[in-house]
């Protein structure tokens, strides 16, 4: 008799965890379809771990070297965690998420041209005699870590839509460079460190479901 419960509750739970994994366990491939028309590739891979929770691999390529007279090319991998407020990718949900980034690229605060001072912080000259004036852009590695939110939209069985946004803080180091000669700005021997908060993820995925 001890021997058949003990055979009869092992049974029950291989069934019951097969019916659950069944039932829970789903993947969906995605692809952001707000950078495709720019060369950019986003895509991501979402595993279900229960009915509420889920987490999702990422990857970004932007191999723009000039992107608009721009430098934007960055190679981002980011793992994410999300907790869905009604059932796994479906509604509305939250996230944390962390990333690794290598880039070469114009940050948001160096967009325009300005003058080139010397050690006395005087504007230098050109050839021509006019003010220096350039643009500059930076080359490193970051570590970000932020918090993301987002709805999962059902379009059919398989077919579905993530609409999402995260903003985070943004860790880097990064070497700076004169875009007229491609000379180091900074005065650094090695390498820089900046920190800021910013918007570092958003987009509009396109969904499939396998299971």
């Amino acid at each position: 008799m001890k021997y058949t419960m003990q055979l009869f509750s092992k049974m029950t739970f291989i069934t019951a965890t097969s019916f659950f994994l069944k039932i829970h366990a789903q993947t969906e491939i995605k692809a952001n379809a707000l950078f495709l028309p720019l060369g950019m590739i986003n895509l991501a891979v979402e595993k279900s771990l229960n009915s509420k929770f889920s987490l999702q691999a990422e990857g970004f390529i932007s191999p723009w070297k000039s992107f608009g007279g721009k430098n934007l090319q960055i190679y981002m991998g980011t793992l994410e965690g999300r907790y869905y407020f009604k059932e796994v990718m479906k509604g509305w949900y939250v996230g944390a998420y962390g990333s690794i980034a290598a880039y070469n690229l114009q940050k948001w605060n160096y967009l325009k041209a300005e003058p080139v001072l010397d050690d006395e912080d005087h504007p230098q000259l050109s050839g021509d005699g006019t003010v220096r004036l350039t643009e500059r852009y930076q080359k490193g590695l970051a570590l970000i870590i932020g918090v993301s939110g987002g709805y999962h939209f059902t379009v059919t069985e398989r077919l579905g839509l993530d609409v999402y946004a995260g903003i985070g803080t943004s860790q880097s180091i990064y070497k700076g460079y004169f875009k007229d000669n491609d000379q180091r700005y900074d005065k650094a021997s090695n390498w820089n460190k900046s920190g800021e908060v910013i918007p570092t993820r958003g987009g509009l995925m396109l969904t499939y479901k396998f299971n």
